[in-house]
């Protein structure tokens, strides 16, 4: 691969997973609008992220990284926003206490608007039209004319995103993250569960411990921060015209950064090593992460990584690993083993979501049991292997939807209908997710038991 790069320089390679602008003018033009506004989010900040995470890859830390599968435009609101948020900071704290760890927090937001599709045709009955990209690229109605992309709704995306960091900022430094509320708001969701005995005990762990921060003075009041918490953004770079206007130069290092978002990341159908996607990620010096499906070979990795991170930076690369339940004992394993060998740098970070897909009752859904068994499986493979299970990446939402079966409340395919809100995959709804998060602690929790056995003898 040629060693000279621009912000435009992916324009000269294959690309896949493109929508088909029928108005190039009309394009150009919107690209050009955006190249005109401000930055979204700031090279200091990616760069603070990239030094958190840099603490995961040396086993430091725990990266919890989530979100919606797809923002929408006609779901945006401050209430949603602060469920999500609300939802995201109890999974966090949970994890805090049983990695006994700082755990980086990542939102799939403000900028999630862009999927990839496995056609590029969607056909209800004798009807076919262009499949739904993604708000940002076309509408999810099926008719003809929603379905035609539309380069004025990267101007809409853009200004939804700036609002969304808006109010995400003000939650994460104004109070709203105050370990106080986000304590109380666990507490009424173990009393609530189902599975509440099985989860109080973690509770009142977290529950005495903050007792005896208050005890010895340690207060939201003399302490920042017990008040305030990094949150930093993430989506798919999928829409390279739209990142292409949004990267600047930083002014105080001269390095390129996307600020559309903290943290970008490659996805599966897009990572060819010789393609637009992996050539415009390259160039930017945001933290990237790399989707790991099961056709990807060790060898392949490798070459990925040269191309993404040939300083060997740790920090800049988080390897997603999305395999199924039922294969990640197959596929994950070679990988680690590619990468220790070469001695690289990664954060590994488990998508137990794209995976475990199936169809029930019409209905896309992903069953909580399989979520838990790849999760379960990442973190085995990664203590046989002497590695450190970095991460989890999770679509998920702070609403009560009915999306995905299993759980504690046992939801089940009958109740798909209820409440089922996606605009494109199915999403943990905020009490799986916390659920999740719970049973993770307890499987951290027993490895560090594990460590300590060994190392008493």
């Amino acid at each position: 691969m040629a060693q000279t790069w621009t912000p435009n320089s992916w324009r000269q390679k294959p690309i896949q997973q493109v929508p088909d602008f029928p108005d190039m003018a009309a394009l150009s033009a919107a690209e050009a609008q955006l190249a005109t506004y401000p930055p979204l989010v700031f090279a200091g900040e990616a760069r603070r992220l990239k030094s958190q995470l840099a603490n995961v890859s040396e086993g430091k830390g725990f990266l919890l990284q989530g979100g919606d599968c797809a923002e929408s435009f006609a779901e945006h609101g401050a209430d949603t926003i602060r469920d999500f948020f609300r939802a995201f900071l109890q999974m966090a704290v949970v994890l805090t206490f049983g990695a006994q760890q700082p755990v980086v927090k990542v939102g799939r937001i403000a900028g999630q608007f862009a999927k990839p599709r496995s056609s590029n045709i969607e056909k209800q009955g004798d009807v076919e039209l262009p499949s739904y990209r993604g708000d940002i690229i076309n509408g999810i109605e099926f008719n003809e004319k929603a379905r035609i992309p539309d380069p004025e709704r990267q101007i809409m995306a853009y200004r939804q995103s700036a609002a969304t960091l808006n109010l995400l900022r003000a939650f994460a430094m104004g109070g709203y993250a105050n370990l106080e509320n986000v304590h109380q708001w666990m507490l009424g969701f173990v009393k609530e569960s189902p599975q509440a005995e099985r989860y109080r005990k973690l509770a009142n762990r977290i529950s005495e411990t903050m007792d005896f921060m208050k005890a010895i003075g340690i207060t939201s009041e003399n302490h920042p921060s017990l008040r305030e918490t990094d949150f930093f953004t993430s989506h798919e770079a999928l829409l390279l015209g739209y990142e292409q206007a949004l990267t600047r130069v930083d002014s105080t290092s001269g390095d390129w950064y996307a600020t559309s978002g903290h943290m970008i990341w490659i996805g599966d159908r897009t990572r060819q090593p010789d393609h637009a996607h992996i050539e415009y990620c390259r160039g930017i010096k945001n933290p990237l992460g790399l989707k790991c499906g099961p056709s990807l070979t060790g060898d392949g990795l490798i070459e990925l990584i040269d191309l993404l991170n040939p300083q060997n930076e740790a920090g800049r690369l988080t390897l997603i690993c999305r395999f199924g339940h039922d294969k990640v004992a197959e596929h994950l394993p070679r990988l680690i083993r590619a990468v220790e060998k070469e001695g690289r740098k990664v954060v590994w970070s488990c998508d137990p979501m794209h995976g475990n897909t199936i169809t029930l009752n019409n209905y896309k859904t992903r069953p909580f049991e399989r979520i838990l068994s790849e999760v379960e499986s990442f973190f085995q493979i990664h203590r046989a292997e002497g590695t450190h299970p970095g991460g989890i990446h999770i679509e998920m939402t702070g609403n009560d939807v009915t999306e995905c079966t299993g759980g504690a409340r046992a939801l089940s395919g009958a109740d798909l209908a209820d409440r089922y809100h996606t605009h494109c995959d199915p999403r943990l709804n905020a009490d799986q997710a916390l659920e999740l998060a719970f049973l993770l602690a307890e499987r951290m929790k027993g490895g560090r038991d594990e460590k300590r056995m060994v190392v008493n003898g």
